[in-house]
This record gives structure tokens, C-alpha cells and sequence, in this order.
């Protein structure tokens, strides 16, 4: 048997409103996804405070960037979210191997998270949560008609203000990111710097994607494009009991039928003694 695929991500908050079963482990790439996006961090931090040496801090980070994707590809498992990872490890480690500094390995995650605040504020002055549109995306792919498919999930006032708030929430998750970590940076605190990316990686995003799904998930099973199928099969069948009384109704009942006929002949025979008399 093939073991179905987890749906990771977004992917995995835009299957919430089918009624799936939801898995913040699974959302976050499982078990091994855990380890292989936290390890090459935690092993840049260590290393850089055991040796104190950049380059061999760099150097082992990199082997076992590299070493995650090719045993994915041996075990013939899929790497784009490996390969996804070690690009990005990747641009870390040059950024501060070009610089000579440690801290310059944390960049990268200070202007993506500054990219991420400034987009979903514009989707919420727009008026398009970023969060819902892109779970909408995944969740009902608009091959045409696009106006039609963002008028049809932005007309559902609950679903909306569910998305604004989510959006909202994850702008804050960012920008606390960015709060924390930028001071230490600025003080060229390296060992605290890593420390609190670990944890406010993963961890913070495992923790958003759950209340993100605790917000959401109501408000998309009630949207009327998406409602379950079971709704719909219970009032055909509501339907087809109706009609199949209605139709008993008015067809004539068989007993009923013989009753009259055994009445009319009886009729019959009276007047023909009557006339006989």
C-alpha cells in the first residue's frame, strides 16, 4: 500500500476546511522535517562556540546541508523541501563567510522576515489578507475567471475577518522575530543570537500554523462553495423521501381500488334483484 502524502505548510491549513483531520507535526514537515530544518542552525551555533573558528563553522555546516538532500535522494524521497532548506543555509553561510562575521549568518532571516511584515500589511490595507489568499489559492486553484474566485471567498464576511486576524497574527510573529533578535545582532551577541533563532523558528511556526488552523477551520467548512458533500447528500435524500410520498399520495391505493369495486358490484346486484322483484 502507498502511505499518503502529508500536506505540509499552508497546503495542510487549506485541506482544514474539508473536514481532514489536522496534524501540526505533519504541517511542519513531521518528525524528520523538524530535524533536518533545525540541525544545520543548531550545529552552526555549537560549533561556532566550541572552536570559535568561522570557516570550519561554516565548512560543517555546509557538509551537512549537502549530507540531508543526498540521503533523501538515495532513500529516493522527495528533496524539494531539503533542497528548499539548503538554499537557504546556503546563502547564510556565504553571506557571513564573504563578511568574516558569524552574526551576517542570521541576514538573510532578518530581510526575509521584514519582506514577509511589509507584503501581508499591504494585503490587509488592500483588503486581500495574504494568508487567505494564498490558502485560497491552494485551497480552489482560479485557472480563469480570477475576479469571480476572489469575489467569491472575500464575500464571505466570517471567512474574511478570519483571515485578517490570522494575517494579523502572523505580521506580529515576524515583527517579534525581528524585536528580539535585531538588538542582538546589533550587540554582536552570536551564541544568543542563535539560541533564540532556534527557538523562535520552528517553534514559533508550528505554534502560528495551529492557531492559524483553530481560526480558520470553522469559517472555511461553513463557506457555501466548500460545505461537505454529507450536507448536501442528506437533503438530496430529505428530497427523494418527499417526493416518493408525494408520488404515493397520489397514486391510488390497490385495497382501496378492490373495496370500491366489491361496493359498486354489490350495488349492482341489489338493483338487479330489485328489478327482478
Amino acid at each position: 500500500m502507498t502511505e499518503t502524502k502529508k500536506k505540509q505548510g499552508l497546503a495542510a491549513l487549506a485541506a482544514a476546511g474539508n473536514g481532514e483531520d489536522f496534524s501540526v507535526i505533519d504541517a511542519i514537515g513531521g518528525v524528520r522535517g523538524v530535524i533536518e530544518s533545525m540541525l544545520p542552525g543548531f550545529v552552526f551555533v555549537v560549533m561556532f562556540v566550541i572552536t570559535s573558528d568561522l570557516k570550519l563553522t561554516i565548512i560543517v555546516s555546509a557538509v551537512l546541508a549537502v549530507v540531508l538532500v543526498v540521503v533523501r535522494l538515495v532513500q529516493r524521497q522527495t528533496i524539494l523541501g531539503a533542497l528548499a532548506g539548503l538554499i537557504s543555509v546556503a546563502i547564510c553561510l556565504i553571506w557571513a563567510w564573504n563578511t568574516h562575521e558569524a552574526r551576517n549568518y542570521y541576514m538573510y532571516g532578518f530581510i526575509t522576515n521584514s519582506v514577509y511584515i511589509v507584503v501581508l500589511a499591504i494585503t490587509l490595507a488592500i483588503r486581500v489578507p495574504g494568508v487567505g489568499f494564498l490558502v485560497e489559492f491552494i485551497r480552489s486553484l482560479p485557472t480563469e475567471h480570477f475576479r469571480a474566485w476572489l469575489a467569491d471567498w472575500r464575500g464571505d464576511r466570517k471567512l474574511v475577518r478570519a483571515y485578517d486576524i490570522v494575517t494579523a497574527m502572523w505580521i506580529g510573529v515576524f515583527a517579534l522575530r525581528l524585536v528580539v533578535q535585531v538588538p542582538l545582532y546589533l550587540t554582536n551577541h552570536v551564541t544568543w543570537l542563535g539560541t533564540t533563532r532556534l527557538l523562535m523558528g520552528l517553534p514559533f511556526w508550528a505554534l502560528a500554523i495551529w492557531i492559524s488552523y483553530l481560526i480558520i477551520a470553522d469559517p472555511m467548512r461553513h463557506h457555501p462553495k466548500f460545505k461537505s458533500g454529507g450536507e448536501d447528500e442528506d437533503d438530496n435524500d430529505d428530497k427523494k423521501k418527499s417526493d416518493t410520498q408525494a408520488v404515493d399520495e397520489d397514486e391510488p391505493n390497490v385495497d382501496d381500488m378492490r373495496t370500491v369495486e366489491a361496493a359498486n358490484a354489490e350495488v349492482v346486484v341489489k338493483a338487479a334483484d330489485e328489478g327482478q322483484r
